[in-house]
């Protein structure tokens, strides 16, 4: 059970959650929504331990499981692999280094004390399911697109996403009472995510799920708590009867918004009209002041009309024709290699999806490209005149400690241009001067995006730029992004998204094939 009481959140100096209480049950399957920045990350993360409350009091159960939106693995396991720091999560892979080495010392010590020492040891194992974890671990990373090859490997060698899968793993693995999830779809293709969506179904502890994905939820969910304006407003019922009871509350909202405006007006006109008449009219003038005081304490504010993003990309500097070349890539970590003899050329203006499952070495060519790694053999070189701009899906290039603002100001543009900058993709008033490390994931794609746009690039290379974003800013980046007459490589298992830029040809990972694309690739665009 987790108990909240009039919690309190303030991110930047600013409230985002304003004295707000529920409880969560076992069974309960719990929705929270709002708007991109609205505080849901922040809430998350308070709720979880991870961050101070400003007020109130959290009451959290002993096994809490907790997925931020950007995971980096806790700890590494005892040898240092996914495997390893999955069975972590219920302390499993300490249990088999010790039961070994308790064995290795029986060999060589076969005394009655190191054998009991051993026995027990092995019992204790045995009976906190260690023996079956194992397979257990693989089944859980299987559901969740990670094959035994993936597992075995040093969690330095995966993606990002392949590390966000992990960790999700082992907070499923280690059987928490709770569960607090943020984004848990995200870098999931179709087939993990009705797993994991057929898995929280079945789920018997309390869950709180962050998701822009709660559409698969649905019939599982109980209750959703909608956050905007500071302000935690409950629903009962699936995701789909919230959808419509907040519609009906919007209205009701406004109306009430509505008059008491109007009742506010009318009575300090009055008010007005009295004062400095007759001592009677200035004291009804008085109390009149005093009702318009307590209406405003009271006031009901209507629902925010949603802030319409306009972004738009200035036209890129003319390069030469062709923008990008790569011969022989290779890449591997260790191991076999991730991809190998990969070669293609994309030309200016042309539009290439790089596409293949997970693990396939999608993020590992484009941090090739973007200049972040080296490859192990093989070239690549950018063209005459081309600017290249990188989009990092675990936003790499945001740092805590500086300010959005001081993020843009290396363009040398003036202050009053990143403002209207920023304001284009949602991030207005103080959000500006915010410490960008405090920023939801949804607000870190707007920034790094907005850095995309000041640096006049002329070949972007994005890694799932979509992601945490919502609806209105996707359609929004889609469209600025379909109009832009620059080259793009894209790595995207947003399927909408791939069909507004309509990309020219598609790179096939890790075999390195290109061909045209055509409406059939649209089909695999999920899967990956």
């Amino acid at each position: 059970m987790l108990q909240v009481r009039d919690l309190t959140v303030e991110v930047g100096g600013k409230v985002r959650v304003d004295r707000a209480s529920f409880v969560l049950h076992a069974g309960d399957t719990v929705g929270l929504v709002g708007r991109n920045g609205a505080g849901k990350t922040s809430m998350l993360k308070v709720l979880a331990g991870e961050a101070p409350a400003s007020g109130g009091t959290v009451l959290r159960p002993p096994a809490l499981g907790y997925l931020p939106q950007n995971p980096r693995p806790r700890g590494s396991g005892v040898d240092a692999t996914g495997l390893s720091h999955v069975l972590s999560g219920r302390g499993l892979d300490s249990a088999m280094l010790r039961i070994e080495k308790l064995r290795l010392r029986v060999e060589e010590q076969p005394d009655e004390r190191t054998v009991a020492k051993f026995a027990r040891a092995e019992e204790e194992f045995r009976d906190a399911g260690g023996y079956r974890a194992e397979s257990e671990v693989r089944t859980i990373a299987a559901g969740l697109g990670l094959g035994n090859d993936r597992l075995d490997l040093p969690l330095t060698a995966l993606s990002g996403g392949e590390r966000r899968r992990v960790e999700l793993a082992r907070i499923l693995f280690a059987g928490s009472e709770a569960l607090l999830l943020d984004e848990p779809t995200n870098h999931l293709d179709l087939d993990a995510k009705d797993w994991l969506m057929g898995f929280l179904r079945s789920y018997r502890g309390a869950l709180l799920v962050i998701s822009h994905d709660l559409e698969l939820l649905d019939s599982a969910i109980t209750r959703v708590l909608h956050l905007d304006e500071g302000e935690l407003i409950e629903y009962k019922g699936t995701y789909s009867q919230y959808q419509v009871a907040r519609e009906a509350d919007e209205e009701r909202r406004a109306r009430l918004a509505k008059r008491q405006d109007a009742e506010i007006t009318r009575l300090s006109r009055l008010a007005d009209s009295m004062r400095g008449q007759t001592e009677k009219r200035a004291k009804t003038a008085k109390a009149f002041d005093t009702r318009v005081a307590r209406l405003e304490r009271e006031r009901v504010i209507g629902p925010q009309r949603a802030r319409r993003v306009a972004v738009r990309f200035p036209d890129p500097p003319r390069p030469g024709r062709v923008v990008l070349e790569a011969d022989g890539l290779t890449k591997g970590y260790g191991g076999p290699n991730v991809f190998e003899d990969v070669t293609f050329a994309v030309e200016r203006g042309e539009r290439m999806l790089v596409l293949g499952l997970n693990g396939a070495g999608k993020t590992s060519l484009m941090r090739i490209l973007a200049g972040q790694t080296e490859p192990d053999s093989g070239t690549w070189s950018f063209g005459h005149g081309v600017s290249a701009g990188y989009y990092a899906q675990e936003h790499e290039g945001i740092v805590g400690g500086r300010s959005v603002m001081d993020h843009l100001k290396t363009t040398g543009l003036p202050e009053a241009q990143l403002r209207t900058l920023l304001g284009t993709f949602g991030l207005t008033g103080d959000v500006a001067h915010q410490d960008a490390g405090t920023l939801s994931g949804g607000e870190k794609t707007k920034l790094a995006l907005a850095q995309l746009v000041t640096g006049r690039h002329n070949l972007l290379l994005l890694d799932e730029p979509t992601n945490n974003l919502d609806p209105p800013s996707r359609d929004a980046i889609g469209d600025a992004l379909s109009a832009w007459p620059g080259a793009i490589v894209l790595v995207s298992h947003d399927t909408d998204f791939v069909a507004s830029l309509e990309p020219q040809r598609v790179l096939m990972m890790p075999d390195g094939e290109v061909d045209y694309f055509s409406e059939d690739v649209l089909d695999l665009v999920a899967l990956a």
